[in-house]
């Protein structure tokens, strides 16, 4: 698959996929969406669309760019049928098993890890990565309640 495909083949990816996997015909709308950042796609109940995020094709490759779409199909096909199509809903995840879809997608690489500051705990050894900076004197570790020291990178 190419790095970016056109509004007619990426509706006949999602249609096919829609057949091959639900055996239901996928007959709403389905759109590149460059705006979204932190998620691979999302389904609007409202307007019935499926909005799907291209950095996802080009960084990630189609086999994640597949898994995307067969995610936000679950999410389509329960709510037409009227069932839990939100994802704590067990209608949802027994879909999502059923289909092989995964439940969340990759970080993209070029989003890239923003943590700059990175505590230790002196009793378990266990590095934290956080992105502002931590109190030590106030926070301590979450799994043994040991002190936090902070390493420098």
């Amino acid at each position: 698959m190419e790095e970016t495909i056109s509004q007619e083949k990426l509706e006949e990816l999602v249609n096919e996929l829609s057949t091959k996997y639900f055996d239901k015909p996928f007959t709403d709308k389905v759109a590149f969406n460059n705006r979204l950042r932190t998620t691979g796609g999302r389904y609007i109940p409202s307007r019935r669309t499926i909005e799907l995020n291209p950095k996802y094709l080009r960084e990630l490759g189609e086999e994640e760019f597949i898994g995307i779409i067969k995610h936000e199909l679950c999410h389509y096909h329960l709510h037409i049928e009227g069932k839990g199509y939100k994802h704590g809903d067990r209608d949802f995840r027994e879909l999502l098993r059923k289909t092989g879809s995964p439940r969340f997608c990759q970080a993209l690489p070029s989003a890239g890890k923003q943590a700059g500051h990175r505590y230790q705990c002196k009793d378990c050894g266990h590095v934290y990565e956080r992105a502002r900076r931590v109190d030590t004197k106030r926070y301590r570790c979450g799994r043994c309640r040991g002190k936090l020291v902070k390493i420098t990178p």
